[in-house]
């Protein structure tokens, strides 16, 4: 039977999450698919930002560091992320980008196998990781290896299949993003954990599209360090800062490469030489952005209010109905589906690859339906399960199906490029 409108407008009706959606600015006439790259606003936010900065930053002025909390914010809101991630208390810190904190904690793992296996000089990724990571691995390899430290390499994988072939006893870390950002390949992190583990490597694990659209159990899975940012469904702003996962087992043991004063024992004691802090907090680097950190609070307060069981069995309604209807609207069209149809290998996104998606996606966005673009040839379509409805997958599509039909984007406006796809 044929997938209808009134179908999906009957799954919003029986959504426990639907009221959370109120909670969001989402402006008329937008169907948005793309807070898997930013988030939406949450309505708190506003009213937040004005009390921190006309209030605490405005009457308050320096002494909101103790009288508004400033000074423990990274740790009071890493102890609010920890249960979507299968953390604990203590064991997560917002702070600083992923990239910046991909690079501490990648450095912290390597000088660990330095000490125990200093034979272990290889770091195994997938090449269809996200770049930054990629860049972080290698300009840490030549920042190490032009002050004499012994030779360290690159491994990249073109799949996860190919992991077992890949660690051998010379690895020191495997560093993978959870759910690949192309494809949204969710990669089986307890049993990719295990077979590291079993050649004595380290994991560290990116959740930036994972934190808040699907489950996560870090604990569960005997992971050592992950990375993750705020800004796409955790809904923390443009440019919010990140976090930093770090198992408990490894917390005081860990070496701060960037060694800053707020993550000195005694920051305000202004002793000369670097003593480190206990737990989470030596993770910590230099002054932190407050303004920016307030607001991932606001996106926080609406996960509160629900489960990540709850998220995830909706983020897989609204993916596997987007998959059922091009396939059903748009099966005569050049669209190669690139994201696992598996609900246990799927994340929150859906990816097409078309000859000319980049047009296709700028014409979407002129008709008020937002995805986003990645090269090569990728329309990624993200499935945010706080705000987004069934039936805005079925608009989605509709407007698809249209703009393929009568190749509305083959027109000169739609194939010149911007500086962010």
């Amino acid at each position: 039977m044929p997938i209808t409108r009134n179908h999906c407008q009957s799954l919003d009706q029986h959504d426990a999450l639907a009221p959370l959606r109120a909670q969001f600015v989402l402006p008329d006439g937008v169907i948005y698919l793309d807070g898997n790259s930013l988030g939406a606003q949450p309505k708190a936010a506003l009213t937040r930002a004005q009390e921190v900065i006309t209030k605490e930053w405005g009457i308050g002025l320096i002494r909101s560091w103790n009288s508004a909390g400033w000074f423990d914010l990274p740790q009071r809101l890493g102890n609010q992320l920890a249960r979507l991630i299968g953390a604990q208390d203590g064991e997560v810190v917002v702070t600083d980008t992923t990239s910046i904190n991909l690079f501490k904690v990648l450095a912290a793992a390597l000088r660990q196998q330095q000490v125990k296996a200093p034979n272990k000089r290889v770091i195994v990724s997938e090449r269809r990781n996200f770049p930054t990571d990629l860049y972080i691995a290698q300009g840490l390899i030549d920042q190490l290896q032009a002050h004499g430290a012994p030779s360290y390499q690159l491994r990249l994988i073109d799949s996860p299949q190919e992991l077992d072939a890949a660690l051998d006893d010379d690895v020191a870390v495997l560093m993978l993003t959870h759910v690949n950002y192309q494809t949204g390949y969710m990669v089986d992190m307890a049993a990719a954990t295990a077979l590291a583990h079993q050649h004595g490597a380290l994991t560290v694990w990116d959740l930036a599209h994972s934190a808040g659209a699907v489950l996560v159990d870090l604990n569960a899975a005997q992971a050592d360090y992950a990375v993750g940012c705020t800004y796409k469904y955790l809904n923390g702003g443009p440019g919010a800062p990140a976090f930093l996962w770090v198992n408990a087992r490894h917390q005081d043991a860990f070496w701060q490469p960037l060694s800053g004063w707020w993550g000195h024992a005694r920051p305000f004691a202004m002793e000369p030489g670097y003593q480190p802090r206990q737990g989470i907090s030596r993770y910590l680097c230099g002054t932190q952005p407050i303004t920016s950190l307030a607001m991932v609070a606001c996106g926080l307060d609406i996960f509160d209010q629900t489960s990540v069981a709850a998220l995830r069995e909706k983020s897989l309604a609204l993916t596997t109905l987007f998959m059922e209807l091009v396939q059903q609207e748009c099966s005569d069209q050049p669209l190669t589906l690139i994201t696992p149809t598996d609900p246990a290998r799927r994340g929150s996104q859906v990816s097409y690859q078309h000859p000319d998606g980049f047009a296709v996606v700028q014409a979407l966005i002129e008709r008020g339906v937002i995805p986003d673009y990645r090269e090569p040839h990728i329309m990624r379509f993200g499935f945010t399960p706080l705000y987004t409805r069934f039936v805005d997958v079925w608009e989605a599509v509709a407007a698809l199906k249209d703009i393929l039909t009568n190749r509305s984007w083959d027109q000169p406006r739609f194939q010149q490029r911007t500086l962010v796809t």
